[in-house]
């Protein structure tokens, strides 16, 4: 093979490794924006315009490198300082989490990569680009054209905008706590009753009479002993309180609260095991948040399920602001009184097992 065909298949590579990188990080493009807020780099409202703009740069990168308009005194550097710059970055992440922990994103969520792993192919691609810098050459003085470099660039950052358009933040409306009328709640309170009745092994729980349901909690307190639990708090849910229609108390009693993904099967395979308890009782009322991604697969995930629990669709920043720093799907919260008493996220350590949770709910803990 001579050198220029060799330069060539050099610059093919290179171009195949950044149009890759733009594109895995395309789908799904929230989990780019949430690790871009994961980092600390961007908040929920700006991470959507970072990460199209990321990802337009990649776009621009691997068309300007098949390109001759300034490829060696603009492209060819401006790559190598972008990759150093990914290199610094990634050293420091090293520093914090270890080496080989985590995926850095280089390829989204298609081939998840360690730092270290990220940290290497950084430093191939650097010393192809210098083999390139030192083989390649600009167009003759005078013939060179920014205008094709800049085109490269806004073509590629509004695709984005336009492949993946969004909604800009606003201004943050904070919807008023949900206070239920004592007969508005009632079902649930009862719900609630028989659940801790049933923890508290009583053979013969007493329901409430037609006069409790009018005259609400205290009559339902006075029937039924129950382990009042913690002190009532309000919880970070508390705002997002409409499912399926109707406005819930998620501060009132036992709940559970999940996180799920329509299109995620090990989200399908918590709420699956959701089902099996609360067919088997002492499972208190369960609520989901769904991500607002894939929702013309709800009716499929109940499908599989094999119940329908009360769901509400979150905006994807609101969803993973709710589910907290370390969430991931499928989360699953245990509230007592607003209370956070047990939490499962993710598919690794903090993983939703069911007989935790029924540990956790029979403890009263």
């Amino acid at each position: 093979m001579n050198k220029k065909t060799l330069v060539v298949a050099l610059r093919l590579l290179v171009f195949g490794l950044f149009i890759l990188s733009a594109v895995a990080k395309m789908f799904p493009l929230w989990a780019f924006e949430k690790q871009l807020v994961d980092l600390g780099l961007f908040s929920w409202c700006l991470a959507p315009y970072a990460a199209r703009a990321i990802i337009g740069l990649e776009l621009a990168i691997g068309f300007a490198i098949m390109q001759p308009h300034f490829l060696k005194r603009i492209v060819i550097p401006v790559t190598i300082a972008l990759l150093a710059a990914f290199c610094i970055h990634l050293g420091i992440e090293m520093v914090k989490h270890g080496a080989m922990n985590g995926n850095c994103g280089c390829f989204g969520q298609l081939i998840p990569m360690t730092p270290l792993e990220a940290t290497i192919k950084n430093i191939l691609t650097i010393l192809l680009l210098v083999f390139l810098y030192r083989n390649v050459s600009d167009r003759p003085a005078g013939q060179n054209r920014f205008s094709v470099l800049l085109i490269l660039l806004l073509g590629g950052t509004l695709f984005m905008y336009v492949a993946f358009p969004f909604c800009p933040c606003g201004k943050e409306k904070v919807a008023p706590v949900a206070v239920f009328p004592e007969e508005m709640d009632v079902v649930d309170s009862v719900a609630d009753s028989l659940t801790a009745a049933a923890d508290s092994n009583l053979t013969s729980p007493v329901l409430p009479s037609n006069d409790s349901l009018v005259s609400g909690k205290d009559s339902l307190s006075s029937a039924v002993q129950i382990d009042p639990g913690p002190s009532p708090v309000k919880s970070r849910f508390s705002n997002a309180n409409t499912f399926s229609g109707k406005r819930i108390n998620l501060d009132n009693g036992k709940r559970i609260v999940c996180f799920f993904a329509a299109g995620c099967d090990h989200c399908r395979e918590a709420a699956r095991e959701l089902r099996k308890m609360r067919e088997k009782g002492g499972l208190p009322p369960v609520y989901v948040y769904f991500m607002d991604e894939e929702t013309f697969k709800i009716p499929e995930f109940f499908e599989f399920a094999g119940r329908e629990f009360p769901y509400t669709v979150l905006d994807i920043p609101t969803f993973w602001t709710l589910i907290g720093p370390d969430g991931s799907t499928p989360g699953v919260f245990y509230l007592w009184n607003g209370n956070i008493r047990n939490y499962y996220v993710g598919t690794e350590d903090k993983a939703f097992k069911p007989e935790l949770l029924k540990k956790a709910i029979e403890s009263g803990k």
